[in-house]
């Protein structure tokens, strides 16, 4: 469980006020895959990542009751003189998992070849996406925060990261977000609209889809 209480977030950019979170208060439940819909700009991803801890907001505070994942596929905290293993290993030490497991099940699913054992400032915006996805999905989560990791790579790997995602989330929590309606469909089952920095929820996944496609034909 996830519950953001009277959240808030502004950001001043050139002088302007920009909120994309206003007092949202609102319960992510254990053990369900939600969408997190928003035009471009919205500030989903930035929600998420007040709710993975890497971003403060201006207010209100995030309470949870299980651990939370960094957003899947987000390479930002990787070294970028370590080679990926050397990552992987960091990041498994910090976890308190299994170092030799972590990195053997990563670079079999990644699929980075001799990549693996070179520096992360060599890789390509995909190769770190896959890695970082494959970190994420090799350390069990209570929730997993989710923003558009499936568009990574070819339609070999996408299929595989979907299929592995799918599995992972018959035990564990998601918020996904995705511009890809039918992604958010075979994966969520509930829906929460972000338009200008309020969350609305929807029990019903379809209904939650309508209202964002109403908002985005404004």
């Amino acid at each position: 469980m996830i519950r953001l209480e009277n959240l808030s977030k502004t950001f001043i950019l050139q002088g302007q006020r920009k909120t994309v979170a206003d007092n949202i208060s609102v319960t992510f439940p254990s053990r369900r895959a939600v969408a997190l819909l928003g035009r471009n700009g919205a500030g989903k991803s930035t929600l998420l990542q007040m709710i993975s801890g890497t971003v403060e907001p201006t207010g209100g505070r995030i309470l949870s009751s299980g651990t939370i994942s960094w957003p899947v596929g987000f390479a930002g905290s990787f070294h970028p003189e370590l080679t990926g293993a050397q990552n992987v290993r960091f990041v498994a030490r910090i976890y308190g998992v299994d170092t030799v497991g972590l990195i053997q099940f990563v670079e079999d699913f990644a699929e980075l070849g001799k990549h693996f054992h070179l520096p992360f400032r060599t890789y390509s915006s995909g190769m770190r996406s896959r890695l970082a996805f494959g970190v994420s999905m090799g350390i069990p989560f209570d929730t997993y925060l989710i923003d558009e990791v499936t568009s990574v790579g070819d339609a070999s790997f996408k299929a595989k990261s979907s299929a592995y995602l799918k599995e992972r989330l018959n035990r564990s929590a998601a918020i996904m977000v995705s511009h890809s309606m039918s992604m958010v469909r075979k994966i969520c089952s509930s829906a929460a609209v972000l338009e200008n920095g309020r969350l609305t929820w929807y029990e019903d996944l379809d209904e939650g889809i309508a209202r964002h496609e109403r908002n985005m034909e404004v």
